[in-house]
């Protein structure tokens, strides 16, 4: 009997196709409800995902012949992981697929905001020309510190060779430097940085990790750039060391108010002073949960989770 797969999400199209072509069986369900498809998950040796709802223990214990949830994208955090581990379900990811993707976005948001890109653009089509007001920072001399050196972190550093900056780097893993960023303590990283880019995932000890304390313990005043996950900062005391100038820009692609599924924002009806304070300040630059979201990298994906899938079931068809 085949490995049947349910695809719970829209993806790349060469997913399903490479996937039928392997002789996997496909199915999809794109808009039942999570107990809809809780009542049929036991029928399934595999799911693909992308965020559309978190994959609990309620849900594991339905998905008595799962053997594996590939999440096409590169966090977990939506997947009781220990729980589907105990359970013998594999867990895969695909990191890699968006790495390059993150990387140019974070470049990309450091040089409008050390510019004022962003900023003097809207001026002029305003009828506005200024500048003095406008005049920017070179990141030449800066010294940019990175935290969470795995593949979004090595990418990013990567990114960094074509600049006279000293880039350093900040990890709970040991040894993870290279040629391209310089291992640090946490002591010495908040001493030396002037632009800080997170590229963390978000777990209990990451959670709300950007807070006050985090902050007032570095030595210099600095950008912030965070293309991770919204829960790392605590986004009122990020607005308040803006206020002090502690922080003297950010560029934000993902926020503290997302839902779980990436696509939405908070659904409440009173917007929060700290997030007005962000739509409204022109050192900040704000998008969409898009740093890893290109044409390139929609494909990239796709492509690592089936060779993934494949390298590991093939011989089960």
């Amino acid at each position: 009997m085949g490995i049947k797969i349910l695809h719970i999400d829209s993806n790349h199209l060469i997913l399903w196709e490479q996937l039928q072509q392997a002789g996997f069986s496909n199915h999809e369900d794109f808009t039942s409800s999570k107990a809809e498809i809780e009542a049929k998950i036991h029928d399934y040796q595999g799911i693909v995902i992308r965020s559309r709802f978190k994959i609990d223990k309620a849900f594991l214990d339905k998905a008595t012949n799962l053997q594996f949830i590939a999440r096409v994208g590169a966090g977990l955090e939506s997947i009781d992981c220990d729980y589907a581990l105990s359970k013998n379900i594999q867990l895969i990811a695909a990191p890699e697929g968006n790495k390059n993707a993150v990387a140019e976005h974070t470049l990309g948001m450091i040089l409008s905001l050390f510019n004022n890109l962003n900023q003097a653009d809207n001026e002029i089509k305003s009828g506005n020309w200024n500048r003095e007001k406008n005049r920017g920072h070179e990141l030449d001399g800066k010294t940019v510190g990175i935290i969470g050196y795995g593949n979004m972190g090595k990418s990013f550093a990567k990114k960094l060779r074509g600049f006279e900056v000293e880039v350093l780097c900040y990890d709970i893993l040991e040894n993870v430097g290279d040629e391209n960023a310089r291992q640090v303590s946490l002591t010495e990283f908040q001493q030396k940085t002037d632009v800080l880019s997170l590229h963390i995932p978000w777990t209990p000890e990451t959670d709300k990790m950007v807070n006050a304390d985090f902050i007032n313990a570095f030595a210099k005043s600095f950008w912030i750039i965070n293309t991770s996950r919204g829960k790392n900062i605590v986004t009122a005391d990020l607005v308040e060391a803006m206020k002090k100038r502690k922080i003297l820009g950010a560029g934000l692609d993902v926020l503290e108010y997302e839902k779980l599924s990436f696509e939405t924002l908070f659904q409440d009806k009173d917007t929060p002073d700290t997030f007005l304070y962000l739509l409204k300040a022109k050192n900040v630059i704000l998008t969409p949960h898009i740093a890893g979201w290109t044409f390139e990298s929609h494909e990239r994906l796709a492509q690592v989770i089936v060779d993934k899938i494949k390298a590991k079931y093939l011989k089960n068809i």
